[in-house]
């Protein structure tokens, strides 16, 4: 179908002369750079699709198999799609019919380029045009390629990108006001003059964007801390919701960027013939015209993007711009905008981290990104090749521009898996130099140039099996240029178990390092991997039952403990982070509804959570479970009468889903589900799972639970925090910190730290595990501990407000704060 409607606005096409110019740069930076890498890092910010003031628009490409293939120029274009009627990111599904223009393209070696007018340029209220590349392959078929550097995906990485001006999303910030102030404290950075530094903040709160709030999306999020800021402001009483959120000086996203997408089934974006045959499947891709010389209409299949992930499972491409399924809009503005509500928060601005994927990418990657991206396979999907200069530059550009969304700082995920070969030495190396490149990109908002403050997981040695008893945890640390760069310490990596008996004692090695130097480490025990790690672990092991009555009370105290909070922020150096999943005791696990082939597996290695996150109450509530239970599922000794026996099955079968069909189908007493079940059934039972777990662990599900008194000592602890951020620093000369000996069936904790002025001193007293003890917190026989001058400044939920001061009895979990002086 040819577009020939003269109400159509005039196609697209290459602008020659600005394109010539283009060209004449590309020769001035191929001339001047001094090697292979400064070439790439001087032309990745220009890849992607950068609307100009001039109205045309300027795009770029790294795309090897360009020059692999041996793609000819004539045979090169950009694919322009543009919709004839408005499209609504936010509807669920819709069949719009775009005109596709062929516009020409220039390529020099891997480079792909070319100067563009008469493209749309997305807006906050609408979509600009889609692009991506396409060229006519050896089989004269026709290939394309999408943008992995792109800024907009309303529809996924898998799908054409969309043109949009971020600048002009920079322009409508609500916190230009915070970034003017934190230019005014411009010095000379390393890297330059006028170039601002941000430093570590006092805690962090870490969030889950789809289950933090009863819409899962970035501006649902946004409104939850408007509301709660207008809140504050009218002096209201806090509801223990709000106090969970509340005293804490960062918010660090759990990743933002897209993620994978399903194995099967529903695609987002997908042509369809013009008038398509009746018995056409709705998921059918139908073979395209191949005449790139006149503008057609092509109609398109849109769905609304709807993945469920954790965030971690990334592709790469598109890690600059954020994943559609966090956007209500579909819009990338939701990200500026939390990062305005947050840095104009009532009191102090609350900062923003991000969480930045680069050390592996899934196997969906491979689909989507050209072969020169990695560098073989890992026990996640693929490695990426960090020693190519186009990679390295890449992977640093999409880093600069997620953050200049309005990051204040960057958690670097899984930091031990940045690694290369080295030829010479036969051996994988530890890519150092790339973790200090991503040190020191320099953003610039709102006119604020700064570098981020650096957070790096890394446990190397892992994953050798002796990672646990030689990782240092300071290996990005010892290597970085700044003094401020910081790692998750040893009790916020992922083996972390405080819910089994003698985990304090055993783990006291590594408290003494935390205390000696702990300053740059991230501490506390609840975040996304060890709440997990603790749904994975036996009940059959030698479990706290003082922690709670059922599973779920010990699993929800052992990561919301108020001891352990004591311990974390009014003795440990470092900066705290608390989970609020943990937080507002609510499930979590490990949430990915995209697998097709081995999507039963993960399921029967996540089945073990059950017997520690549900409970018949919980699951008999109606908006709890209801696919598993439309499958009938309907009682929870149903369900785990299954997924007892699923687990053994696909280990005794060796994952074979038709021999583990055969067996379900066989048990007597016959199983609950839908019976007999078939390998496509089983799958089912799978999604029906990632779905309900998901939506199971939205904390907005779990707030009638929550404790006033809880809640409310949490944020007196963050609190006392935040009035003591010496509290960071390093043990000093006069300070102690020890455990009473003996040790007789429970482990005490105890922690004098000095003021560095002399100003004050913080006695803490906790009993970590264990049997009640008896003692006079202030008059234990520790080195320079005076017993007069004490004030009661903190006492765990459970000590009645009667307490001041003199003889108590520690329970459990149970534990005070003095001050003096």
């Amino acid at each position: 179908m040819t577009a020939t409607d003269a109400t159509l606005p005039a196609p697209p096409r290459l602008d020659e002369p600005a394109t010539d110019t283009f060209e004449a740069w590309l020769d001035r930076i191929e001339q001047d750079a001094a090697d292979a890498h400064e070439l790439a890092a001087r032309v990745a910010p220009r890849l992607g699709a950068h609307p100009q003031a001039d109205g045309t628009v300027v795009v770029g490409f790294w795309l090897p198999r360009i020059v692999r293939e041996q793609v000819a120029d004539a045979d090169l274009y950009l694919e322009v799609l543009d919709a004839l009627e408005p499209v609504d990111p936010t509807v669920k599904r819709a069949t719009t019919t775009f005109r596709r223009t062929r516009v020409p393209l220039r390529h020099r070696h891997a480079l792909v380029y070319g100067v563009i007018t008469g493209l749309r340029v997305g807006t906050r209220d609408e979509l600009g045009s889609f692009y991506a590349v396409t060229y006519l392959g050896r089989r004269e078929t026709w290939q394309r390629v999408f943008d992995p550097m792109a800024s907009s995906l309303p529809f996924g990485p898998f799908a054409p990108a969309e043109v949009i001006d971020l600048d002009a999303v920079q322009q409508q910030r609500t916190d230009t006001d915070y970034w003017r102030s934190l230019a005014g404290q411009a010095g000379t950075d390393r890297l330059g003059e006028g170039i601002v530094k941000q430093r570590p903040v006092t805690n962090i709160q870490q969030l889950h964007v789809p289950t933090a709030t009863a819409g899962g999306t970035l501006a649902s999020l946004t409104r939850w801390y408007r509301t709660l800021a207008e809140r504050i402001r009218q002096g209201a009483e806090l509801t223990p919701h709000e106090q969970a959120f509340l005293g804490y000086d960062a918010v660090q996203l759990l990743p933002v960027e897209p993620t994978i997408v399903y194995e099967s089934g529903r695609s987002f974006w997908r042509f369809m013939d013009p008038e398509p045959p009746a018995d056409l499947d709705a998921d059918d891709e139908v073979e395209e015209p191949a005449d790139p010389d006149q503008p057609e209409l092509v109609r398109v299949r849109l769905r609304r993007p709807d993945t469920t992930n954790w965030g971690y499972d990334v592709v790469i491409a598109g890690s600059a711009t954020i994943s559609p399924t966090l956007l209500e809009t579909g819009r990338p503005h939701e990200l500026v905008d939390l990062a305005g509500v947050l840095h104009t928060f009532p009191g102090r601005p609350i900062r923003l981290i991000a969480d930045v994927v680069y050390g592996h990418s899934d196997n969906q990657g491979l689909e989507v990104l050209d072969d020169e991206w990695f560098a073989g396979p890992n026990m996640y999907g693929q490695n990426l090749d960090y020693r190519n200069p186009w990679v390295r530059a890449c992977l640093l550009e999409m880093q600069r521009r997620k953050v200049n969304f309005g990051f204040d700082g960057v958690r670097i995920d899984g930091a031990q898996d940045f690694k290369f070969y080295d030829a010479e030495a036969r051996e994988l190396r530890h890519d150092d130099g790339f973790l200090q490149a991503m040190s020191d990109v320099v953003q610039e908002v709102a006119g604020c140039r700064y570098r981020p403050w650096m957070i790096f997981e890394d446990g190397r040695p892992w994953p050798e099996p002796d990672w646990e008893l030689s990782s240092s945890y300071r290996a990005v640390i010892e290597a970085q240029a700044d003094d401020d760069v910081f790692q998750w310490g040893p009790l916020t990596f992922a083996h972390n178990t405080p819910f089994v008996y003698g985990f304090w004692l055993r783990s006291w090695w590594r408290i003494r390092e935390i205390l000696t130097h702990g300053s740059t480490w991230i501490s506390g025990c609840a975040n996304h991997d060890t709440l997990r790690r603790g749904t994975q672990v036996s009940p059959e092991m030698n479990i706290n039952t003082r922690l709670g009555e059922t599973n779920l009370q010990i699993l929800d105290k052992a990561y919301d403990n108020p001891a352990i909070k004591l311990l974390t922020y009014a003795a440990f150096p470092g900066v705290p982070m608390d989970f609020v999943n943990a937080s507002m005791r609510a499930a979590w696990g490990f949430i990915r509804n995209q697998d097709d082939r081995y999507g039963v597996k993960i399921v029967s290695e996540e089945a073990i959570s059950l017997g520690w996150q549900v409970d018949d109450e919980f699951y008999a509530l109606a908006t709890n479970f209801r696919r598993l239970k439309e499958l009938g599922f309907e009682t929870l000794e149903q369900l785990r009468r299954f997924m007892d026996l699923l687990p053994a099955l696909v280990e005794v079968t060796d994952y074979d889903l038709d021999t583990i069909c055969r067996l379900i189908n066989g048990v007597e007493p016959p199983l609950a589900g839908p019976l007999p079940v078939d390998p496509d059934g089983l799958k089912t039972i799978a999604r029906a799972w990632m779905d309900d777990m998901h939506d199971y662990a939205n904390i907005t599900r779990w707030v009638w639970r929550l404790e006033p008194a809880l809640t409310g000592y949490n944020l007196a602890v963050r609190e006392f925090r935040r009035q003591r951020p010496w509290l960071r620093d390093d043990l000093g000369p006069n300070d102690v910190f020890d455990y009473l000996r003996p040790v007789d069936a429970h482990a005490v904790f105890v922690s004098l730290r000095h003021a560095p002025d002399g100003g004050g001193q913080v006695l803490l007293v906790a009993n970590m595990e264990g049997r009640p003890i008896d003692l006079d917190p202030t008059t234990l026989e520790l080195p320079g501990l005076d017993p007069d001058g004490w004030h009661l400044e903190l006492r765990t939920p459970n000590i009645g407000s009667d307490y001041l001061g003199g003889p108590i009895t520690l329970e459990d979990s149970t534990g005070v704060v003095f001050t003096r002086g």
